[in-house]
């Protein structure tokens, strides 16, 4: 009896190890295809797994407030983290790891060059967008359409996303004739060379500052590598890998 006993106990602190070793991150949408090599480069310098989880930065700070068990938070924008931090889930205030770029993407034969006027166009029926209340690339491309005066033109024709996965969902699939995405998006080897893209221009909208933050939780219970991970973020190699998928460097 007692042997069992202790083989319950090694095997309880041992699954108690596995989970120190592992980092629950949650991850804007936008940055899971960066992710994948942040991933796999913080595992070959540290040894340690990080468990990503993606989905809209404003569904990820409603579900931290109610205590999700995240250890870190990369959002996608500033505005998220801030509104945590001032609430008190934060460990760390905000700081920026990159700074995003709106893209227009189609999958279909359509002409880009002058896609304010293509978009317009009748035989451009959907037109995929992030929402904008829960994701900021959503928001930043309603500034981008109001700055060329499209935005109730166009709005017959949008389809929002709960996310900007899920409207690269309409986007890849079809489902939308065009669609407006993270140029991290169109950069990943997954996706590039699929369909067609332009840049946004910048003048449009506003620089997507995106801010990680150590949460509470990561604090608690896993304080070290939390703040390992976060030091990662703003490390040259970590910058190296933003910079390849297109993101503007702080």
């Amino acid at each position: 009896m007692s042997r069992l006993i202790s083989v319950f106990v090694a095997l309880l602190l041992l699954s108690q190890q596995v989970l120190a070793d592992t980092l629950t991150v949650a991850v804007a949408a936008n940055v899971q295809y960066a992710f994948d090599d942040l991933q796999a480069e913080f595992k070959k310098e540290t040894g340690h797994d990080i468990k990503p989880i993606y989905n809209s930065s404003g569904k990820f700070a409603a579900q931290i407030l109610n205590g999700a068990p995240f250890d870190v938070f990369l959002s996608a924008d500033m505005e998220y983290p801030d509104t945590l931090y001032k609430k008190g889930a934060t460990a760390t205030a905000p700081k920026i790891y990159a700074y995003g770029t709106l893209v227009l993407w189609s999958m279909n034969d359509i002409d880009l060059s002058n896609w304010q006027g293509t978009l317009a166009d009748p035989a451009v029926k959907k037109i995929a967008i992030a929402n904008p209340k829960t994701a900021p690339y959503g928001r930043e491309t309603f500034k981008a359409l109001a700055y060329y005066k499209l935005d109730e033109t166009l709005k017959p024709k949008i389809v929002l996303g709960e996310s900007i996965a899920q409207t690269n969902q309409y986007i890849h699939s079809r489902a939308a004739d065009a669609g407006f995405t993270a140029k991290s998006v169109v950069l990943s080897p997954e996706m590039k060379g699929q369909g067609k893209w332009i840049d946004v221009p910048k003048e449009a909208y506003q620089p997507i500052a995106q801010g990680a933050v150590i949460l509470k939780h990561g604090q608690a219970t896993n304080p070290k590598l939390s703040q390992q991970f976060h030091d990662f973020l703003h490390s040259a190699k970590a910058r190296a890998i933003f910079e390849r998928y297109g993101y503007a460097l702080p």
